[in-house]
Parts: C-alpha cells; sequence; structure tokens
C-alpha cells in the first residue's frame, strides 16, 4: 500500500496491490504503475528495509528513501498463572 501527504497536509491512499513476494522486481512495476497515475514531485519514501523495495525507489523515483524496521507489539503474561 502507497500512502502519499498531499500539499494541503492529509494523507491519501495512492494505491493498492498484493504481490507474490517483496522481490525488487514486484515492487519496480507497483511503482511505476503509481507514477503513471499520480505522484509528481515525490521527495521522500518511508518503508520497510527490504532490499526489494529499496533499489525499486532507486530504480523508479529520483527521492530520498528512509527504511523503517516493523516494530511488534509487546507481549503480555499469560493469566491464570
Amino acid at each position: 500500500m502507497a500512502i502519499g501527504v498531499n500539499a494541503d497536509g492529509r494523507r491519501e491512499v495512492l494505491g493498492m496491490e498484493i504481490g507474490i513476494s517483496e522481490v525488487e522486481p514486484i515492487w519496480t512495476e507497483f511503482l511505476r504503475k503509481l507514477t503513471c497515475r499520480s505522484p509528481r514531485g515525490v521527495k521522500l519514501i518511508i518503508s520497510d528495509t527490504h532490499e526489494g523495495i529499496k533499489a525499486a525507489v532507486t530504480k523508479v523515483l529520483c527521492a530520498t528513501w528512509r527504511g523503517r524496521m516493523h516494530l511488534s507489539q509487546p507481549r503480555t503474561p499469560s493469566s491464570g498463572s
């Protein structure tokens, strides 16, 4: 899923697609489809730190890329022990 921030500072869903994996060719195709439809002036991409998306961003967009790690929810102790 791609979410962008417009000139008014509002978030917008730009596109969504289900891929069979997170390899570069799949991300490249997704980003190319997006750029054909709408986003102009992309300056920053923030995504997971998968190499596939990082390579696709470099190939398709002239933008700064920042990676983020997934955050997991803390485990809660089981009740009743």
